[in-house]
């Protein structure tokens, strides 16, 4: 692969799990506030930190 296809692939991989979590947030009635944003930019990370980061800490 390609670094062009690669970057594509990579941008096409991120804006999906934004929207998942955009999605997830809305069906559970949970405020999304920055994760879609985290998600887009650094991928399974922002995934790992919407569905772990705990705010009461």
């Amino acid at each position: 692969m390609d670094g062009q296809a690669f970057l594509a692939a990579t941008l096409v991989a991120h804006a999906g799990f934004a929207i998942v979590v955009a999605i997830h947030a809305f069906a559970t009635d949970r405020d999304a506030g920055r994760w879609p944003f985290v998600t887009l930019a650094f991928g399974l990370a922002g995934i790992a930190a919407y569905f772990f980061y705990d705010e009461s800490r």
